[in-house]
């Protein structure tokens, strides 16, 4: 993964969260070394940050880091996004919610 650089006002997060959802499977292995790896590839975030669910209404997130929106506006226009959204279905049968942020503080 990308090294890691200092929180500072409009960094831009891009948040991948996925709902416990009753019968639904994920597959975390798959995520943590395969699917992440690839989306870091193609997007070049500042870095990425994988949390397993312990509790709460999430079983799993992702966090990108990027340095400004025109890097995440960047990405998300990148080549390889129709592959990384395809895998998806390759570790679960979550439907994913995304949420941009500017992070203020760190």
């Amino acid at each position: 993964m990308a090294v890691a650089a200092p929180y500072c006002a409009g960094v831009i997060r891009l948040s991948v969260l996925y709902p416990s959802t009753d019968g639904a499977t994920f597959d975390h292995d798959y995520y943590r070394e395969r699917h992440v790896p690839l989306a870091v590839k193609t997007w070049s975030p500042v870095r990425a940050e994988v949390d397993r669910g312990i509790d709460g209404p999430h079983v799993a997130a992702v966090h990108f880091i990027f340095a400004d929106q025109d890097a995440l506006n960047a990405a998300m226009g990148a080549g390889g996004t129709g592959e990384i959204i395809a895998d998806v279905a390759n570790y679960t049968t979550i439907t994913p919610v995304m949420q941009t942020s500017e992070m203020v503080s760190g």
